[in-house]
């Protein structure tokens, strides 16, 4: 008689009575029927776990459509290595004593299905890992051990709750990346894949990472649960998996746990530093913390009518916890934000002032109990009003709270080209980059300034025309661009940009701009030193703007 095997990982529900069934189970029995006589098929889940591990070859099937499963499912057709002396014995034992040992690699077989289920239980997400011949990455590796953390899967099965597990994967990056010791991706660049199929080892190639964070969070009512797991993507192997049940009492304990192991799994020390950074939460108030993350979910859509929303869960994540120093922090930079896009009138203010004065008003409350984003807001507002050198202590006490912030960074990039120190600004953003590779437009605007500082115009006018091109309404690049150009002599694409500029303003998009004048742009451009300054105003008269 000879038997054929299937394996799969995968989900699986245990009845009263011990007796386990679900989509793991069914694929199971599938990829038994795909299989040889006296042969082994196994599932692209198990191939990727035990690539590697076991002296065997496996042979792709490619996908095959099985009965009662949605998705079809990639197989893998297992052989014995003939160089491994030790497998092949094993495997003539087996055919010289067929009653006895069939029995045996029947009953391992069930165990291997059983822990296959239990591992997928303990971590109920589909990880698609590609294992092919070594590649090289497309960013070289940092010296320190570095990491991407995936968003999370909301397994709650409600919609509403995909704010509660966006929010618990974006405080684990921030966690992570207070440790000096790692090097974290940018929360910007690894929700580029929310949603999408995931080849753990190209995102880690795209990102320029070793080691990949993701997992899922389940809640039900008060109840959590977190599944989390670490691959070393330069090999596909599972570092750890584990399971975190809590309740909304205990959640930031909850994050404290994924966050040590991680750190322990990389083999990184904490520093004292570290460890008060990491245990810095701003808050012992759980309702607060889940009112703050609404707000955050909409401050991130960064649209007039999410900032309307933010401010309305953000001062009320402030009246649950009046102490709570991220809620002021947030409502600052959402006010300011306000103020420097012209959204005033958007968010029911009779006067464009009115946003500054509401963004002072609470960033005073947030540096009670500073956050890395207070320090950045205080740093934009202070150089604002011409304030460089305590501008650019407020941006250096953002890093210090979070090595790994790539937008603290570019905060001190901005004082930099503006004091003058257009050298050490280029640099720090192309840190950034480095932490952030799927940047926002305005990291471009950040490269133009630099670029613009350091009188090299061509490669200033090129990143600001990046800028624009990915975001119409990028104000900040429009008129910096139209300085370069003038400096430039390139009066037909200014005149063109000008133009373009005045005929969105004149059909009301968008609404409330300051005047398209020297003088009014110029306002918005804090440089520190004369030279700069009148350098800047020169470009732009000689793009054709009005005094």
């Amino acid at each position: 008689m000879r038997f054929r095997i299937g394996v799969h990982l995968g989900d699986v529900i245990e009845k009263g009575d011990g007796t386990v069934y679900g989509d793991g189970v069914n694929i199971a029995a599938r990829l038994e029927g795909l299989a040889q006589p006296g042969g082994i098929t196994v599932s692209e889940a198990v191939r990727g776990l035990l690539r590697g591990k076991v002296s065997a070859i496996f042979e792709d099937q490619g996908e095959q459509t099985v009965k009662n499963i949605p998705e079809p499912v990639r197989a893998y057709a297992v052989r014995l290595n003939p160089e491994d002396k030790s497998f092949a014995t094993v495997a003539l034992a087996i055919q010289r004593r067929p009653t006895r040992h069939l029995a045996m690699v029947a009953t391992a077989s069930a165990a291997l299905v059983i822990v296959a289920g239990v591992i997928m239980w303990l971590a109920p997400w589909r990880s698609k890992v590609e294992r092919g011949p070594e590649a090289q990455t497309a960013l070289s590796l940092p010296s320190k051990p570095s990491i991407a953390v995936l968003p999370f899967e909301n397994m709650s099965g409600d919609p509403e709750q995909v704010y509660f597990a966006d929010g618990m994967t974006e405080d684990l990056i921030t966690d992570l990346s207070k440790v000096a010791g790692l090097f974290v991706i940018a929360r910007n660049s690894t929700f580029a894949y929310k949603g999408k199929s995931r080849d753990v080892r190209e995102i880690a190639k795209t990102l320029g990472v070793r080691y990949v964070l993701e997992g899922s969070v389940r809640r039900s009512g008060a109840e959590i649960r977190v599944n989390a797991q670490l691959i070393d993507a330069t090999t596909g192997g599972h570092l750890w998996a584990d399971r975190y049940d809590g309740d909304m009492k205990n959640v930031f304990g909850l994050q404290d746990k994924v966050t040590r192991n991680v750190v322990t799994a990389l083999a990184v020390e904490l520093t004292k530093d570290d460890r008060e950074r990491v245990a810095r939460r701003g808050t012992e108030n759980a309702q607060a913390y889940d009112v703050f993350l609404k707000g955050w979910q909409h401050y991130l859509r960064q649209t007039p009518e999410d900032f309307r929303a933010a401010i309305v869960q953000f001062k009320k994540s402030a009246e649950l916890d009046p102490k709570y120093g991220r809620a002021y922090a947030a409502l600052a930079a959402t006010y300011w934000e306000t103020y420097t896009r012209y959204w005033g009138l958007a968010l029911g203010f009779s006067r464009p002032h009115d946003a500054r004065v509401h963004a002072e008003q609470f960033l005073e409350k947030a540096l009670r109990d500073p956050t890395p984003l207070a320090h950045q807001v205080a740093s934009a507002i202070l150089l604002h009003a011409q304030h460089h050198d305590e501008a650019i202590a407020e941006a250096k006490r953002a890093i210090a709270g979070d090595p790994n912030d790539a937008d603290g960074y570019v905060a001190l990039a901005n004082v930099l080209s503006f004091s003058g120190g257009t050298k050490e600004a280029l640099e720090l953003v192309e840190r950034a980059i480095r932490l952030n590779p799927n940047y926002p437009p305005h990291y471009l605007y950040q490269l133009g300034l630099a670029w613009f500082g350091m009188k090299r115009l061509d490669e200033a006018a090129t990143s600001l025309e990046r800028a624009i091109a990915l975001n119409r309404d990028d104000h900040w690049s429009q008129r910096l661009l139209l300085a370069t150009y003038g400096l430039l002599g390139r009066r037909v694409d200014a005149a063109k940009l000008l133009d373009a500029i005045k005929g969105r303003e004149q059909r009301g998009l968008p609404a409330s701009r300051d005047p398209l004048t020297v003088t009014a742009i110029t306002f918005w451009h804090p440089f520190a030193n004369r030279a700069d300054a009148e350098r800047f105003a020169d470009g732009l008269r000689k793009a054709g703007v009005p005094e």
